[in-house]
């Protein structure tokens, strides 16, 4: 069983949901599974790792922000609860060897003297290596451990391969009378936008005609797969977007399109390395492999809406660091070679002496073709692709599933694959009840059984009921009065999946109902109260 997991990538970013991006491993992957087009992340990154590992809302798992914030709520605590048991510890237990690869970020503690109770490792995996932290350079990243051990970057790194051959190590040591759960959690394509290139060149030209021109092929194409209905409307292009005729710096705009579709060409080439190891063991038939992503596109300018400044002459000083030294930070200030990590608009992306993200612009063609982007509810932020790939214990070949679904049935499903138990108590501590359903009725298009699905993040908050949407963006979790209790916007998903139409004042009954079962969901969940003060 292998859950991969992608950050920062949006609704139509891969082939086969839409994309001009080169994703044919992952479109094998779909052409001969299922694809799931409603179904949901919890819109930001640590509360959506929290969430799949447990089968929990991100608040019962202690993760209502990010691991990098710590507050007094139990929800808030921003530290993977021990109240929440993992996949992999169920698994473990159960006699199967445990392997995860990426991003972690869940655990509040990432220093080589802390606490490591909640890395990796203590959560019920066997082997580990990736980054502890939520980003870094592809080229340098901070906090890369092996096991529990903080190691360097040998020469000629690059986190998106390293990650798909170490995958493709543990699966080759693996014992084949075992069986295996693995957890692969690239860093593709979050921000900063690194790519080698040769990666990059491979997309020259695609993106010259600009997100106008893009937004509008994806959504024929997205049409055409009939992943989105004849009565999906493409959404207006970004409040702070221009049209592309307007924009001033073209060339910088188009490479960074370039280099993030490059991010997502090399995780791709790395899935189709992880597929033919499972097949010279194999073992790909009866391997379940579930593809998705952990929000929406970010549109986070990450000083790229500031002029670039010109280096100093002390910054344009080469200072080179040892080749083994260990890097903890987010951000290296200068490159292993040497070279000053530049930033800001115009600075050119791709090489490991950049930083750079590729903004709202780029992030609204990633959502096509929803509103909004990663952190909040509306469907821009927390629609993703699942894929789903079973060809032993799933007839149906290539075929889309609408079924509403959220991350924290991926728990439920696979103990429904495995007929595992999920625990009552473990290691001492009571556990909360299992939130997520099962997808296997969904297998043979069959309903999944469920009442409701439930957001918050940063007090952006949704809740869907059937075809009906409740959602309010309320910006970041700062301030939060009586006024923003009731900024509600109502959305009937089935004839309006793209939230164009606000009908709260057409069904104020209707919207006050799902007001108040949100709210209670909120208390019972651990989302309320609100967490105004970090404790650190």
């Amino acid at each position: 069983m292998i859950v991969i997991l992608t950050d920062d990538m949006g609704y139509s970013d891969i082939g086969c949901f839409g994309s001009e991006i080169k994703t044919p491993n992952i479109d094998r992957l779909a052409a001969n599974g299922l694809r799931f087009t409603s179904f949901y992340n919890t819109a930001r990154c640590s509360p959506t790792r929290a969430s799949l590992l447990t089968g929990l809302y991100p608040h019962q798992a202690g993760m209502g922000h990010l691991s990098t914030e710590n507050y007094t709520e139990e929800g808030y605590k921003d530290d993977l609860s021990k109240n929440a048991v993992t996949m992999a510890e169920v698994f473990k237990k159960a006699g199967y060897a445990t392997y995860m690869t990426g991003k972690w970020h869940i655990a509040k503690d990432m220093k080589p003297s802390g606490d490591k109770s909640n890395w990796p490792l203590q959560r019920g995996f066997q082997r580990y290596f990736g980054t502890l932290n939520g980003s870094g350079s592809y080229y340098d990243p901070g906090t890369l451990i092996s096991n529990n051990t903080f190691v360097a970057p040998y020469r000629d790194f690059y986190y998106t391969r390293a990650i798909s051959d170490t995958t493709v190590k543990f699966i080759q040591e693996h014992p084949k009378q075992q069986p295996f759960f693995f957890y692969v959690a690239y860093t593709a394509a979050h921000w900063p936008l690194h790519a080698p290139e040769n990666d990059v060149k491979k997309y020259k030209g695609v993106y010259d005609k600009g997100w106008d021109v893009m937004r509008e092929q994806r959504f024929n194409k997205l049409k055409k797969l009939g992943i989105i209905s004849d009565k999906c409307v493409l959404t207006d292009r970004g409040v702070d977007v221009p049209a592309w005729k307007d924009e001033p710096i073209k060339d910088w705009q188009v490479k960074r399109m370039e280099v993030y579709a490059a991010m997502v060409d090399i995780m791709d080439e790395g899935i189709g390395k992880i597929i033919t190891a499972l097949e010279k063991k194999g073992e790909l038939e009866n391997t379940v492999i579930f593809y998705m992503h952990d929000n929406g596109g970010c549109a986070e300018p990450v000083e790229t809406d500031k002029p670039a400044k010109p280096l100093t002459e002390a910054q344009k000083v080469l200072k080179p660091m040892p080749q083994d030294a260990i890097f903890l930070n987010k951000k290296p200030e200068y490159t292993r070679d040497g070279r000053f990590v530049q930033s800001g608009r115009g600075v050119m992306p791709g090489d490991a002496n950049s930083w750079s993200t590729y903004g709202e612009e780029w992030a609204n063609v990633s959502n096509t073709p929803f509103r909004s982007y990663k952190q909040y509810t509306h469907e821009g932020g927390i629609a993703s692709p699942l894929i789903v790939h079973w060809p032993k214990g799933i007839a149906a070949k290539g075929q889309l599933r609408k079924q509403p679904s959220h991350l924290i049935d991926i728990m439920a499903t696979c103990l429904a694959i495995t007929g595992l138990e999920y625990p009552k108590q473990f290691n001492g501590n009571e556990m909360q009840a299992l939130e997520g359903k099962s997808l296997v009725p969904a297998f043979i298009n069959k309903p999944v059984a469920r009442d409701f699905i439930f957001w918050e993040h940063s007090a952006n908050r949704a809740i869907r009921i059937g075809d009906w949407k409740l959602v309010s963006k309320t910006g970041k979790q700062k301030t939060f009065g009586d006024a923003d209790e009731n900024k509600w916007e109502l959305y009937d998903l089935k004839n309006d999946p793209s939230e164009r139409i606000n009908l709260v004042t057409t069904y104020p009954e209707k919207a006050k109902e799902m007001a108040q079962k949100w709210e209670t969901e909120a208390i019972r969940t651990k989302t309320k109260p609100w967490p105004w003060k970090p404790s650190k």
